[in-house]
């Protein structure tokens, strides 16, 4: 379809470097259209894990305006009653069966309700947002980073900022993609949202085969830590892959050896510490 080719990045390998695989792109909570939900990119090395992060969720996220200056935080349902008046409790509905089947993988039957959604109320950023996970999933990262770009415009909230990455990442857009990752490193007070877009930077370096540069990256925001969280394992393991790939095993086995400290079942860091 017009405009929704699917990328041919490089970074389109079988195994992630977060350890999680590609990106579901963080949204709400559970398959309701949550209002405490935050939208969220996993974005980690994303397209390379081979398939999503399995913490990661579909609903459209409401916490927005995270930086100063940053517009828009209502509910989804408020601002679909803003936007279209009586008829919003029904577009809400629709919205909810749209983030149901996105949270159920089934981003075909997303996006059958989400395009007329989007041009029925094309200042709705909830639709935006959530229209923009969805295409990201199925492989049109050119139609995606057209959506989660207005969503940016109309919100001002880096959430998605990862994603918005990982997009133009996979069509080697590699200026913008260092243009987003400043604006992230810059305005997101977010930790665990600074990490995913670090780990997608690192990615789009390693594409071009800067694996010094991608290391030095990461290593950056490298923290020993004795209650890591989720974020945290995902930087680790991107770095172990990158520290692997380099030649700097001894490195590689102690990243892969903290992640299995931590949590022994994440992603195949205990396999392949056996393997180094």
């Amino acid at each position: 379809m017009a405009g929704e080719a699917r990328g041919r990045g490089r970074g389109q390998r079988g195994r992630s470097e977060t350890g999680r695989g590609r990106s579901r792109g963080r949204g709400a909570g559970s398959s309701s259209v949550s209002s405490s939900a935050r939208a969220r990119a996993a974005a980690g090395g994303t397209r390379e894990s081979g398939r999503r992060h399995d913490t990661a969720r579909a609903e459209p996220g409401a916490r927005r305006g995270e930086r100063a200056g940053a517009r828009g935080s209502l509910d989804p349902r408020d601002e679909l009653r803003r936007l279209a008046g009586s008829s919003g409790d029904r577009l809400y509905t629709r919205l909810q069966r749209a983030a149901v089947a996105l949270e159920r993988d089934h981003e075909r039957e997303a996006l059958r309700i989400l395009r007329p959604l989007r041009d029925d109320i094309p200042g709705a950023a909830c639709v935006r947002e959530l229209l923009g996970l969805a295409l990201y999933r199925c492989g049109y990262y050119q139609a995606a980073a057209k959506e989660l770009e207005e969503l940016h415009r109309l919100t001002g909230s880096l959430d998605q900022h990862p994603v918005l990455m990982d997009c133009y990442r996979a069509q080697g857009r590699w200026r913008r993609v260092s243009t987003l990752w400043g604006e992230l490193r810059r305005g997101s007070t977010r930790p665990e949202i600074a990490v995913e877009g670090r780990i997608v930077a690192a990615g789009a370096l390693s594409d071009r085969d800067r694996l010094d540069d991608a290391v030095e990256l990461l290593r950056r925001a490298d923290r020993p830590k004795s209650s890591p969280a989720e974020h945290d394992l995902r930087l680790w393991y991107a770095l172990a892959d990158l520290e692997e790939r380099s030649g700097n095993l001894p490195h590689a086995r102690t990243l892969f050896d903290r992640i299995a400290a931590a949590d022994p079942g994440f992603a195949d860091a205990a396999e392949r510490r056996t393997g180094l």
